[in-house]
């Protein structure tokens, strides 16, 4: 269980212009109740191209990145801006990755003191979560934390989150 040091940003703000609408509001759900599962409990949201009011986020708060076209940089800030003083470090997870495993936000967690920033693999492809520690969260560059280098987690035994960006790779059970 994630201490309250600890707080998740899920990045759901972008365009989703090969997807052909907002597909945040079809996986962002998923990828919350891996969020639950884990056990996270201060949970920030980043909406920006599409409106996400109309989700029940009971337990996640929406913000919203007016600049979200500058890059997925300017969306996570948002996110860290809108963590508590007290947070020492972030979990950030994709909103178009409905697969993810509530072990790899564990396992991802639990090496957060690792490096300032730790990322999740499967089969050696970098992915999320990541965690990123406070010390990086004022030079996150416009183009997001792959950008950065990052400690890699070993997560290839569990499912790879996905990254849904055409509806055609949308699974089955959301359509």
């Amino acid at each position: 269980m994630p201490g309250s040091d600890v707080g998740t940003v899920v990045l759901a703000a972008g365009a989703a212009s090969r997807f052909g609408g907002p597909k945040q509001k079809l996986l962002l759900p998923s990828v919350l109740d891996a969020a639950r599962a884990a056990g996270l409990a201060d949970i920030v949201v980043v909406e920006g191209a599409h409106p996400l009011d109309d989700l029940e986020l009971t337990d996640a708060r929406l913000v919203t990145c007016s600049d979200w076209a500058v890059g997925p940089g300017a969306s996570l800030r948002a996110g860290l801006a809108a963590l508590g003083d007290e947070t020492a470090s972030a979990l950030v997870l994709l909103a178009d990755g409905p697969h993810l495993d509530p072990r790899a936000i564990e396992r991802t967690l639990n090496h957060r003191g690792d490096a300032p920033l730790v990322a999740a693999t499967y089969d050696g492809t970098r992915s999320h979560p990541l965690a990123v520690n406070r010390s990086l969260w004022n030079s996150i560059p416009d183009e997001g934390l792959r950008a950065l280098r990052a400690a890699l987690i070993d997560c290839a035994d569990l499912n790879d989150p996905g990254d849904i960006d055409t509806p055609d790779l949308l699974p089955q059970s959301l359509r």
